[in-house]
């Protein structure tokens, strides 16, 4: 039997069917917490801005229309909840080091620069740091284009409903913010 989709569960929820904002919710979790732990930076406090933001998404679900893919809307939730708990709290994310999978070399053939060596691996975190603090100085709308297509692979189209603004714009904003990270880091380069 095929699972549900996105659009099904939301009128089983509107329904009063309970379970079905459940399955939502373990659906679209770990990509919702990935999103808001790269906007907020603090581990500790990520699994609650998820919660608020299902919690919202719930008590808005009756203004979903379906007139974009549910994970967009809720995806916009987030983002609104994660910049919302930044702004209460009077604060910029702190900054931390975390792992960026995608700039490792996918392929696993071993270059002899790529052996582990104390000096590689010390060049390896200070271009993370570098790229982490260029991402980290970016403007907020520049920030949340680039994380959303470079980091939850997200498509232009996504990205435009979710951030409510035109295609060319989200392209104009993915670009400068790689042009910026590119100019950050290519001293290290």
């Amino acid at each position: 039997m095929p699972a549900d989709t996105d659009q099904q569960l939301v009128e089983k929820a509107l329904g009063g069917n309970r379970n079905a904002f459940d399955m939502l919710v373990l659906r679209h979790q770990n990509r919702v917490a990935a999103i808001v732990a790269r906007i907020i930076r603090d581990p500790k406090e990520t699994e609650d801005v998820c919660q608020e933001a299902f919690i919202k998404a719930y008590g808005a679900l009756r203004l979903f229309r379906g007139e974009s893919k549910f994970y967009t809307w809720l995806y916009r939730i987030a983002i609104n909840t994660a910049k919302n708990h930044i702004v209460s709290r009077g604060r910029r994310p702190p900054a931390r080091d975390i792992e960026i999978n995608e700039l490792e070399n996918a392929e696993h053939t071993i270059f002899l620069g790529d052996i582990e060596t104390p000096e590689n691996t010390l060049n390896t975190e200070k271009l993370k740091r570098a790229i982490e603090d260029a991402i980290e100085a970016l403007p907020s709308d520049l920030r949340t284009a680039f994380t959303l297509r470079e980091f939850s692979g997200l498509s232009y189209e996504d990205i435009t409903e979710i951030m409510d603004c035109p295609v060319g714009t989200v392209r104009s904003r993915i670009f400068r913010a790689r042009e910026a990270i590119d100019n950050s880091i290519k001293e290290l380069l």
